[in-house]
């Protein structure tokens, strides 16, 4: 009973959304538009403005609908480069947090009852390795997110290290976003703030951590 009550309010939180097109709100176009109202209302109570901003952001991402990446932007542009960051970091990987556990709580049952067999080995691996599998995936900005929480949740990976993995592996791209919104009157959309060579640079720091161990347990091999 708890689950379907749950379940409902997300549905009917997700369709609210689109069925009110409250995404014009979360667009590019309607802050620009609205930029110098936003920053006098930010200005006049920036405690509020700040609290009030980080719950929205929480809000999108737990509920996987789109509008994280213009609200990093945003928040550059209204808190500049260090509180913005900080500010996108936490909230976003709280609202992850949320999504994943959400996924866990509501499906997890089901998919074991389901596909048990075939997960075993997904279980087993993340088990040993699923720090740095979720690691790689948030460093690399072509995965989207909101998927790898919800895949997440599926799996028994522990909560605790979906968040801190989370936390350090989106920060790159966090501070990327945030940063490029303290320009945002010279930003059109968001498709060129991660250009091939930046991208490339996450995912060499993704596999960083893969080599590193191999290393370490080659050293060992050899002592042994």
């Amino acid at each position: 009973m708890k689950k379907a009550v749950l379940a409902l309010v997300l549905i009917g939180a997700i369709a609210a959304y689109f069925a009110f097109d409250l995404g014009q709100y979360l667009s590019l176009e309607n802050f620009k538009a609205s930029q110098a109202d936003i920053v006098a209302a930010k200005d006049a109570n920036p405690a509020l403005y700040i609290a009030g901003f980080f719950l929205l952001y929480v809000a999108v991402t737990g509920l996987s609908i789109p509008g994280a990446a213009i609200m990093s932007l945003v928040a550059g542009a209204l808190f500049g480069v260090v509180v913005g960051t900080l500010i996108v970091s936490f909230a976003s990987t709280m609202g992850a947090t949320l999504a994943f556990l959400s996924s866990r709580y509501l499906l997890r049952d089901w998919v074991q009852g389901k596909f048990s067999e075939r997960l075993r080995a997904v279980d087993d691996g993340l088990e040993k390795d699923g720090a740095f599998y979720l690691f790689t995936l948030r460093l690399i900005p072509v995965f989207p997110f909101f998927v790898i929480n919800l895949l997440m949740g599926l799996t028994r990976i522990k909560t605790g290290t979906f968040f801190w993995v989370s936390q350090i592996g989106m920060l790159p791209a966090t501070i990327v976003f945030v940063n490029a919104g303290t320009q945002i009157s010279r930003i059109e959309s968001t498709a060129g703030l991660l250009s091939p060579t930046l991208i490339a640079s996450f995912v060499a720091l993704a596999f960083f951590p893969w080599a590193a161990k191999g290393i370490v347990a080659v050293v060992k091999r050899s002592r042994g």
